[in-house]
């Protein structure tokens, strides 16, 4: 059996079993797209702390990327990580800013993240595949995928309760990397 081979097979296991035993019962989707949301750590500042997709301050300041009324935007569906037209055109302008405006060249962090709903190993995939679903977006306008570096936090940093809240944490931040 090839490495590669090997890598896929342990990496469908932990998705199966992470599927397997959810912390609440909560019916699995039908619908087999993943959202990504761009995720920035802990420490960095959301532009867009109530979308799909968070943009750093830095980021933010350095593209000047309008961000439009965040309260309002969407965040990924339950179990979900297809992008919205909003994060097209926010990522859109983060490709520009890295590849020929004032950060060309510099190098971006995108940090999945879910809600609390599921097992922890489902949630880091879940994570994963949305910063997947915004690397391969950003690759495909050009972002060197050297440059793109995806993380999943999965649940760790989740602070939602209540659907309201919940969906707040189902995001991808995006953050520069120093």
């Amino acid at each position: 059996m090839s490495l590669t081979h090997a890598a896929a097979t342990a990496a469908a296991l932990l998705f199966a079993a992470g599927c397997a035993d959810p912390k609440p019962p909560v019916e699995p989707s039908t619908s087999q797209t993943v959202r990504a949301t761009p995720a920035a750590p802990p420490s960095a500042t959301r532009a867009q702390d109530n979308g799909t997709v968070g943009v750093s301050g830095a980021l933010e300041r350095a593209c000047k990327i309008v961000v439009g009324n965040v309260a309002d935007a969407p965040k990924f569906d339950f179990d979900d990580s297809s992008l919205l037209p909003q994060d097209r055109a926010i990522l859109d302008q983060v490709a520009k800013c890295v590849t020929v405006g004032p950060l060309k060249g510099r190098s971006l962090r995108l940090t999945g993240r879910a809600d609390n709903r599921g097992t922890e190993e489902y949630n880091l995939v879940l994570g994963a595949h949305r910063a997947n679903t915004v690397e391969r977006y950003l690759a495909a306008l050009g972002v060197a995928a050297p440059r793109l570096q995806e993380t999943s936090r999965g649940e760790l940093d989740a602070k939602g309760n209540d659907e309201a809240a919940r969906r707040s944490d189902r995001r991808v931040d995006i953050d520069l990397i120093q």
